[in-house]
């Protein structure tokens, strides 16, 4: 049997590495250009700022870091991506070892969760939700520490914020996380009285609030461009009366159709579905926290506001899914179910890596079909016929403009959309489309 005591702990890493060579490659054998949104962190990361047009700036920051020491390498930002999620999962492995004092189930809790689409055929497009994986985990990892410790350190508390400002600094939605730990320890300290508050626990706040400075000082420049995007997004404004019950339902609908692979595997692995809910199990009521609560809240804000929830969105809420599943049927896990257990998860481990070849080399016209080396190959030969100068700017949509900041040798910074006073200001230019190179 693959899982004992004895390898335990060699297996899992056997798996993670497997999951970041598999994912790694794959990709990169199988797309001619990176994806639409990792194209578009690595023009934002061109001209670093404390934000930009859509998101906040830390999927920009990890992209920029790896095209200073790698440069223009496909494969270097599929590996990137799955970087972030076996962090991810490495810290959901060690919550679930010390959750349930067991390195069985805490490894039984990563495998449950690799089925997961968001955890697998989404993963080589690093983007704002990829971004978040890591920052999730810890998050929930240190205040879990804090949840069960007796005397509160302020490491942990720091630690908290440290990684919640990250992770709100990757995407806006990561608040549904943070509000739901919140909800869980007012409700401890200030309703049921169980547990005293402590003044560590502003800690975070300040860290928290202290890292974001310089971000809301950003907002505040750019007019909350980015809030105004997301908002954008959602589909608000155009919202009637029948979306307050469309978009929930839709949005319920198809996280339980995301969720059958996962379903499958627990299924396999349980003798029975029987389950018993005691909310005065501490243990319980934090996992339900970091697991339901947020996703009751995404409901409820759609619910009420009638706007849409992109699919997407919910990439990192099902980290500990596979935990909070091992714990309410832990009673019924038995060592016969293990191998069937271990067949589905073998079979879903390789059918996503597979299905995503399939479509990658089969499907026609895909982002990742576009001719961006090419393209920047002619305009570098167009732009060197006229000009003796260096391309360093380039001005347009993130990923015509993009992809020209990413191939050119030049590596030119994306300086936005095109705008005669830019153009005006530099010294030569050239406009190909909708697209601008110069040199300033």
């Amino acid at each position: 049997m693959l899982l004992n005591k004895n390898n335990i702990n060699k297996f899992f890493y056997v798996f993670l590495t497997a999951h970041l060579f598999l994912w790694t490659l794959i990709p990169s054998l199988t797309n001619n250009n990176l994806p639409l949104d990792t194209i578009e962190a690595l023009a934002w990361g061109s001209n670093l700022e404390w934000g930009f047009n859509k998101h906040p700036p830390m999927s920009a920051f990890f992209p920029e870091v790896f095209f200073q020491i790698f440069g223009s390498q496909d494969w270097i930002y599929y590996l990137l991506s799955q970087i972030f999620v076996v962090i991810s999962f490495y810290y959901v492995f060690k919550f679930s070892k010390e959750f349930f004092n067991s390195n069985s189930l805490g490894i039984i809790s990563v495998l449950l969760i690799e089925a997961i689409y968001f955890y697998n055929f989404t993963t080589p497009e690093f983007n704002v939700n990829v971004c978040q994986l890591p920052f999730w985990s810890l998050t929930v990892y240190f205040s879990w520490k804090i949840y069960t410790s007796k005397e509160i350190k302020f490491s942990d508390c720091f630690l908290v914020g440290l990684f919640a400002a990250f992770g709100f600094l990757s995407k806006y939605l990561f608040v549904y996380l943070l509000a739901s730990i919140d909800l869980l320890f007012i409700y401890l300290i200030f309703i049921k009285k169980d547990r005293k508050f402590d003044f560590k626990y502003l800690i975070t706040l300040e860290v928290f609030l202290i890292i974001l400075v310089p971000h809301l000082i950003w907002l505040n420049h750019n007019e909350f461009i980015t809030i105004t995007y997301g908002l954008a997004r959602t589909g608000l404004e155009q919202s009637g009366l029948i979306d307050h019950i469309k978009f929930p339902l839709i949005f319920l609908i198809k996280q339980i159709g995301l969720l059958i692979p996962f379903l499958i595997l627990v299924w396999l692995l349980v003798k029975k579905i029987k389950f018993r809910i005691d909310f005065k199990d501490k243990k319980l009521l934090f996992l339900l926290a970091i697991n339901i609560l947020p996703i009751i809240l995404m409901f409820l804000t759609s619910a009420v506001t009638g706007f849409k929830i992109r699919t997407m969105w919910m990439t990192p809420f099902y980290l500990f899914f596979g935990t909070l599943f091992i714990y309410l049927f832990q009673a019924q896990i038995t060592i016969k179910k293990l191998k069937p257990f271990m067949i589905g998860f073998i079979f879903f481990f390789f059918l996503s890596p597979a299905l995503y070849a399939y479509v990658s080399i089969s499907k026609e016209d895909k982002r990742t079909d576009y001719p961006g080396k090419e393209i920047a190959i002619k305009t570098q030969y167009a732009w060197d016929q006229q000009f003796n100068s260096k391309i360093n700017v380039v001005y347009g949509n993130e990923w015509n403009a993009g992809n020209l900041s990413y191939h050119l040798k030049s590596r030119p910074v994306w300086e936005g959309f095109v705008e005669k006073e830019k153009l005006d200001q530099l010294k030569d230019y050239m406009c190909l489309d909708n697209v601008c190179v110069g040199s300033k």
